[in-house]
Formats: structure tokens, C-alpha cells, sequence
């Protein structure tokens, strides 16, 4: 049996900062025994560090720094950059690790830690597990003394700006397009967006309006953002002025992008304000690429969460969608066995093998999008017209712990009584979340109130046996 991970979830360690594994002590040891597992392979590794805009960023990034310079690491900050931006600089400038320090679109309250090895991908789940156990033995051995605070200071802000700008300027080179006659709108969320985005679409001549630019440690997230990507659609159809919600903006625009904390991910908008996901993305996506030779096998790469109306679609297109657990890297790793090109997730991390990204990489989604529509002279809501959305709910059940769902009969039950009633004209999906302690109950069915009734139904299951 596979043993199961303690600190890493599906997108490395996260939690609230401050508390363990987030402590002082706790991120020296996470910083010491990374650096141990690099040693190993290479007696002079490098390290490669970046962050977002939370206020704890900055100290779990020096304390990291300084376990890893404990044990020989060489290190270079980056300062504040977007978490592909990290993946970029480990694999292109050769680095043996990259780590970011970024809690996703998390509150700022929160942080975390994920660590990308030097070809620029996660690490495997096996991997991470072995980081686990030399964390825990160091812990328990208390080999070798905690730095004091008062060790020579270990600074990663501001960062060394070439490495942000070499991302940029990757990024940038990759445009084959005139972008010069989109007018755009742009949430940063208040994220690590703000240190990149701006830079990257003056080099693009794009005319692009910037709002929730303005991070201030306690900000990100906040109302804004992929996570509230109804702040940006009401910003572009002239319903809210970007930084408020009373009517305002009179520009208009030719679509609206919005990022995560971490700005791996992008949600959009199109030019009357209506929401575009990552489904729709990959829709559009693949039928270009298709059309250009570039999606290997005719195969996209999806999730349990993406929606039926996708399928549907991609097979009217003669494109074939396969479904991976839920988490870029397992949607990479489905990719790379099939020898994907185009996959990705409903909530907007999106992987473009074919311009070699090796995570979902928000800026680069963005680029992508925009240069579809230069190409077939057609707007966004044109290019997703077709998509026919089945009506999906998800309920998140905070929960005390994670028992498989096949061990509590009364949760049984109910998923199976619901796949009963649904008789393959809607899906369920039960899961646990990767990074917290809740159950995500996902339902799709031909009507509202049949989706509704049966979440409802299997909500009150998990909180009747799992609830806190």
C-alpha cells in the first residue's frame, strides 16, 4: 500500500502561516532537509526561491533560504514572481530546485510552499514523501542546531530583476500575433501578477487596463481575482469601476483576463462581461491547435471536474478528452503519458506543451487566448459559442478528517442512489481537496433542481458522518 503524504497536498505544503509546518523552526527544517536531498545528487546545487505579495511571504522565504544555505545550497532570489515564472528559471537557467513561496488563491492569511525540480515540474508525489521523512527526522533527531534569528539576514525581496524580466522576455518571444488591437482588461489580484504583468503587455502593445495592481500584504485574493472572477466581468460590462461595485466604467473592451494569487491560472471574460473558464479555454484551445497541426493525437487532457458540455463539444470537433485526477501536475502527468499537448483544469491552469510549459502558467494562457483571436478574426464569445454547459454545482463539506468514502455506508449510499437517479445523463464526483480538510461534492444533471436536490442530499451525508 502507498503511503500517504503528511505535509505535501496536491499543490505542495499550505496552510495558515505561522502554524506547523509553516513555523520559523519548521521552515528552517523544510529548507535544511531540502537542501540534504539535493546534495545528494549534486554537491554544488542551486536553488532558485519566489513569492507572492502575503505579508508572511517574505520571512518563510528568508527562513527557507537560510535552512538551504545551512547545508551549502547556492541560492538567488527572484523576489516576487508568479509561480511558472519560478519553473521557467529552475529549468532554462539550469537550477537543481525551484520553490515558490505562495498559498495560491488562498487568503493571506495562509502560505505555502511548492518546490519544482531543475527540468521545471513538480515533484512527483514519491518525491515529495521523501522530503516528508527527512523533515520528520530531523524534527525528532534534533540533530543539528535551529539558526538563531540573529543569523546574518538572508534577504530574498526585492529579488534580483533580471531573472523576473528573462520570464518576461520568454514569454514575449513566444508571440507570433499583432496584439497591438486588443483592448483588455486585467485583474492582478492584488497577486504575484503585479510584479510581471504589466512589463509583459507594454512588450506586447497591447492596450491593457490594470486594476487590483496595488498589493499590500493583506490584499490578495480579496474580492478579486480568478477566484472572483465576477469582479472582472462586471468591471467590463460597465457595472463597477474595477475597484468598487457602483456603475463607472464606460471604456470598452475586447475581453477581460483575471489571475490567481500565484498567477498560474486565468479565468476571462468577454466582451459583454460573461465568465470564461477554463473549459471553454481548452475548447477554444484545441480546436485551433487542431486546426495548426499542433495537438498531438487529436487528445485533450481534462479533469473529474470538467464539465460534460466539453466532451460533448471537443467530440463534435473530432477531438477525443481524457479526464485526470484534479491538479496540474496529475493532468501534466496524464499529458505526458499519452503525449498530450493541451490539457488543463476548469478553474483555469492551463499546460501548452507544445511552448514547452511544464505547469499551468496563467500569463502564458492569457498570451495564448488573445492570439486565437487575432488569428480567426473572431471575438471570445464567438470562439465558445457552441459550448452548451450542463447545469454543476459544487458544495464544499469541511470535514475532520479524510476517510476513504467507500468506508462510511451512509455516503455510499448517497453517491450511489444519485448515480441511480442520473443514469448517465449527469455525473457525480466526491473528493477530498488536495491542500484542505474538505469534501467537494460536484453534481451535473439536465436541470437545476435535480443537481441541486441530489448535492444536497450527498452534503448531508458527509457532514451527518465526516463534519466537524
Amino acid at each position: 500500500m502507498t503511503q500517504s503524504r503528511q505535509l505535501f497536498g496536491t499543490d505542495g505544503i499550505r496552510c495558515v502561516a505561522g502554524e506547523f509546518p509553516l513555523t520559523r523552526d519548521s521552515v528552517y527544517w523544510i529548507g535544511r532537509a531540502l537542501g540534504h536531498n539535493l546534495v545528494r545528487v549534486n554537491p554544488k546545487a542551486r536553488v532558485v526561491i519566489g513569492q507572492d505579495t502575503r505579508a508572511s511571504s517574505p520571512w518563510i522565504a528568508d527562513r527557507l533560504l537560510q535552512g538551504l544555505a545551512s547545508v551549502g545550497i547556492e541560492t538567488r532570489s527572484a523576489g516576487v514572481i508568479t509561480t511558472p515564472g519560478v519553473a521557467f528559471l529552475a529549468r532554462s537557467q539550469k537550477f537543481d530546485a525551484g520553490v515558490v513561496i505562495s498559498a495560491s488563491h488562498n487568503p493571506w492569511t495562509d502560505n505555502g510552499i511548492k518546490i519544482f525540480s531543475g527540468d521545471g515540474y513538480k515533484l512527483p508525489d514519491a518525491h515529495e514523501l521523501g522530503i516528508e521523512k527527512e523533515i520528520f527526522a530531523l524534527l525528532q533527531a534534533d540533530a543539528v542546531a535551529v539558526a538563531p534569528d540573529s543569523a546574518p539576514a538572508v534577504s530574498s525581496v526585492p529579488g534580483d530583476a533580471a531573472l523576473r524580466h528573462s520570464y518576461v522576455q520568454w514569454l514575449a518571444s513566444g508571440v507570433s500575433a499583432d496584439l497591438s488591437g486588443l483592448r483588455v482588461a486585467i485583474d492582478c489580484a492584488n497577486g504575484a501578477a503585479t510584479a510581471e504583468a504589466p512589463e509583459l503587455f507594454r512588450a506586447l502593445k497591447v492596450s491593457a487596463t490594470f486594476f487590483h495592481c496595488a498589493p499590500d500584504g493583506q490584499n490578495i485574493n480579496e474580492n478579486c481575482g480568478a477566484l472572483h472572477a465576477e469582479t472582472l466581468a462586471q468591471y467590463v460590462a460597465g457595472k463597477s469601476d474595477g475597484e468598487t461595485r457602483v456603475s463607472g466604467n464606460v471604456q470598452h473592451f475586447d475581453l477581460g483576463i483575471t489571475f490567481d494569487g500565484d498567477a498560474d491560472r486565468a479565468l476571462f471574460c468577454d466582451a459583454e462581461g460573461r465568465v470564461v473558464n477554463g473549459d471553454a479555454v481548452l475548447l477554444l484551445a484545441a480546436r485551433e491547435m487542431k486546426d495548426r497541426g499542433t495537438l498531438a493525437k487529436d487528445t485533450v487532457v481534462a479533469t473529474t471536474m470538467s464539465n460534460m458540455g466539453l466532451d460533448l463539444a471537443l467530440k463534435r470537433s473530432g477531438i477525443r478528452m481524457l479526464r485526470a485526477n484534479v491538479g496540474d501536475k496529475y493532468v501534466l502527468e496524464e499529458m505526458q503519458r499519452v503525449g498530450a499537448t493541451l490539457g488543463g483544469e476548469q478553474s483555469g491552469h492551463i499546460l501548452f506543451r507544445d511552448a514547452d510549459a511544464t505547469t499551468g502558467d496563467g500569463l502564458l494562457t492569457a498570451i495564448r487566448v488573445m492570439e486565437i483571436m487575432v488569428r480567426t478574426r473572431k471575438s471570445l464569445a464567438e470562439l465558445v459559442a457552441d459550448l452548451k454547459v450542463f447545469p454543476q454545482v459544487i458544495r464544499n463539506v469541511r470535514v475532520r478528517n479524510k476517510k476513504a468514502f467507500a468506508e462510511v455506508p451512509t455516503v455510499q449510499s448517497a453517491i450511489e442512489a444519485a448515480e441511480r437517479e442520473l443514469a448517465g445523463n449527469g455525473r457525480v464526483v466526491v473528493r477530498y481537496s488536495g491542500t484542505e480538510a474538505l469534501a467537494r461534492v460536484m453534481i451535473e444533471a439536465e436541470s437545476h433542481e435535480q443537481m441541486n436536490r441530489l448535492a444536497e442530499s450527498i452534503t448531508i451525508a458527509i457532514q451527518s458522518a465526516l463534519g466537524v
